[in-house]
């Protein structure tokens, strides 16, 4: 009898997202929970992109632009690139689904590292397409493994910069090599989702190195710093004639039109970034500082959260923090959870909770 499923669904396990606050109401009575387990910006969105969504409402009975024209236009001129070299998506989970299912079938393979965005994994099992999960070292993507797990039937190489959920970057010049040793013929993706958080000197923004590169495409999302992440929009830059085949691929009106007056506001907002981008910074150096305190070891974070290793299973922790009213994210057996950084009250929240827990 014919399977119901492919072997690749028949494995699949669901994405596990960061709990609700309205579940942990629901299952524990907790009424005063904070949420510091999905990465969200808890600042919230930007007011001038809360002000267009309001301006959109009343247009809502209309289907969105298809081809996200003003959207496209201005990300173009933001950040310098021509309007066929940007294309939106369903937030940037459905671009790596995309990027998938147009340039790979089982005949094909791709590589990212492990751990890293699970979405890459999920994307290629449910494609049906091998891959190699390379592994981190010291919480960071090794970039000579990864270059050398290349097969000459290796159609994407995906490279979380900075990587989810270790918070660590790659280096400008490690980059670089990557870029110039990595065969021409392999699409090398650079998820970049939380490099408007990064300080390090050495990182490198992936739309600068394009020179280095003709199949090289970047990916970026209004979910984190911008607050728009119940609003779904991301998009990709990269080669005209690449975008056009994910273009073919994608469903029409994915992205929505709240979401797209909502991305130009908070685009062309700058303050509301600065001020994130800075409270993000005081709230990461306080949360660093008190796990220091604890004893507990934690990868060096160029992004709005903390890897940090607990000594003991995460998980186990992660439910005696729920009773605390402190929703972190567990990682399977694993011994590590991560933090998002919240507001300052947030953070204050979290640190007495864990040393309660911990204690």
């Amino acid at each position: 009898m014919n399977p119901l499923v492919t072997p690749g669904i028949e494995s699949l396990k669901p994405y596990e997202a960061g709990k609700p606050i309205e579940e942990l109401a629901r299952e524990l009575g907790v009424t005063d929970a904070i949420k510091v387990a999905s990465n969200e910006n808890p600042l919230g969105p930007s007011p001038k992109a809360l002000q267009a969504v309001q301006l959109a409402l009343a247009s809502c009975h209309r289907y969105p632009d298809a081809a996200t024209y003003r959207l496209r236009q201005a990300l173009s001129e933001h950040h310098g690139l021509q309007m066929a070299e940007v294309l939106p998506g369903n937030g940037s989970n459905e671009l790596l689904e995309l990027l998938l299912r147009t340039f790979t079938t089982p005949a094909d393979h791709v590589v990212f590292g492990e751990p890293a965005f699970v979405v890459y994994k999920l994307a290629a099992i449910a494609q049906g397409t091998p891959f190699t999960g390379v592994p981190l070292k010291d919480h960071v993507h090794d970039l000579p493994a990864m270059a050398a797990a290349v097969r000459p039937n290796t159609k994407l190489l995906f490279v979380a910069n900075p990587n989810n959920p270790t918070g660590t970057h790659v280096p400008r010049a490690a980059l670089e090599r990557l870029l110039r040793d990595v065969p021409p013929e392999v699409i090398i993706v650079l998820d970049e989702a939380y490099m408007e958080y990064v300080e390090a000197p050495d990182y490198a923004d992936g739309l600068s190195l394009r020179h280095l590169r003709e199949r090289l495409i970047v990916l970026r999302t209004f979910s984190k710093i911008y607050g728009l992440a119940a609003l779904r929009v991301g998009w990709a830059g990269g080669p005209a004639h690449l975008l056009d085949y994910v273009n073919r691929v994608r469903a029409p009106f994915n992205v929505n039109s709240l979401g797209q007056v909502a991305a130009i506001a908070a685009l062309d907002d700058v303050e509301h970034v600065t001020r994130s981008r800075e409270s993000n910074r005081r709230g990461r150096a306080r949360l660093a500082a008190a796990l220091s305190e604890l004893g507990l070891a934690q990868a060096p974070s160029q992004t709005n959260f903390i890897w940090a290793d607990l000594w003991r299973p995460g998980r186990q922790v992660y439910e005696a923090l729920l009773r605390k009213g402190v929703i972190v994210r567990p990682f399977g057996d694993s011994t590590f959870v991560r933090i998002t950084v919240g507001t300052d009250a947030e953070v204050d929240r979290v640190i007495g909770a864990l040393r309660e827990v911990l204690g």
